[in-house]
């Protein structure tokens, strides 16, 4: 395989990674809540913390995507095996 094409397969599998990982942490906190909310909660409360769940469930994923791409780039040599998404314009 080229370089090209590892760098697309790389892209997808890392972008369904991401995606997961945040629909596995939105299902686990919506879990916990659903523990400890009871049916006289105010409906405004419960669509506030939906939106809290939701905002924690971005942030924890990519923050669990970043430190799995930087332990990556610690085992692997990525210049080695994928092309640079972004290339500097300086000649």
């Amino acid at each position: 395989m080229n370089k090209k094409l590892n760098t697309v397969l790389f892209l997808l599998a890392a972008s369904i990674y991401n995606i997961v990982i945040m629909i596995l942490i939105i299902v686990l906190l919506l879990f916990i809540i659903s523990r400890f909310i009871t049916e006289e909660a105010s409906p405004g409360f419960a669509s506030g913390l939906f939106i809290l769940v939701f905002i924690l469930g971005i942030a924890g994923s990519f923050f669990i995507y970043h430190r799995t791409i930087k332990y990556l780039s610690t085992k692997i040599e990525f210049d080695k095996y994928f092309m640079p998404l972004i290339r500097s314009r300086k000649k």
